[in-house]
């Protein structure tokens, strides 16, 4: 019986171990360019070049909108669209093929309104005219500009009273640097969600004038 309850306890360590290394594995994806300009231990002020963004609005609850704005996105990105590379002609009519395109980080999500915008920025080397055009009328292709935003981060699940905690940590920073706030909290998730919660980066950003 002690045999068998010492292999379960190793078999439930390795299961920790690679649930922990498959979550940094997959979040090593490319990630939006940024110079950090002023460093406050978990707190940064950072540049941000411009970038494009996939987004979608989805009204409802903070959990259940980001869960399903990322399905829509997700479905965008892996193949649902109209790529501009034609194929060959396999019949009297042409056809196009779905494109896939480079998962990134971080998953952005902002309220606006009643509703919540959920945001997939785009690969690095796609312009609005190359990226292939959504067939989900939802999904919005948008050119954001360089911006400077003032951004907290923090590991762990990010439920509502962390995220309450940390917003209220950056919105003093902000008034505490007088700095001029330009847009409301966003929400930044750099993790799939079945990274360890120790292992999972979170950042709450607030957009700055420069």
């Amino acid at each position: 019986m002690r045999k068998k309850s010492v292999w379960w306890i190793a078999l439930t360590g390795v299961v920790v171990l690679a649930g922990a290394l498959w979550g940094s594995i997959v979040s090593n994806v490319e990630q939006p360019e940024y110079k950090v300009v002023e460093s406050d231990r978990s707190i940064e002020i950072r540049d941000y070049s411009a970038t494009i963004v996939a987004e979608v609005d989805v009204a409802g609850e903070r959990d259940k909108a980001i869960g399903g704005g990322f399905r829509i996105l997700a479905d965008y990105i892996f193949g649902n669209n109209q790529s501009s590379r034609k194929m060959a002609m396999t019949a009297p009519v042409s056809q196009q093929a779905s494109e896939k395109i480079a998962m990134t980080a971080p998953v952005t999500q902002m309220r606006e309104g009643n509703s919540w915008k959920v945001r997939f920025v785009m690969p690095t080397g796609y312009t609005m005219a190359t990226l292939p055009k959504p067939n989900d009328p939802a999904v919005k292709l948008r050119e954001i500009a360089a911006k400077r935003f003032a951004v907290i981060s923090f590991s762990g699940l990010a439920g509502e009273e962390s995220l309450k905690r940390h917003t209220d940590q950056l919105t003093e920073f902000v008034r505490a640097k007088r700095l001029q706030a330009a847009s409301a909290p966003i929400f930044a998730f750099y993790n799939p969600p079945w990274t360890l919660p120790f292992l999972r980066r979170n950042e709450i950003m607030i957009e700055v004038a420069r």
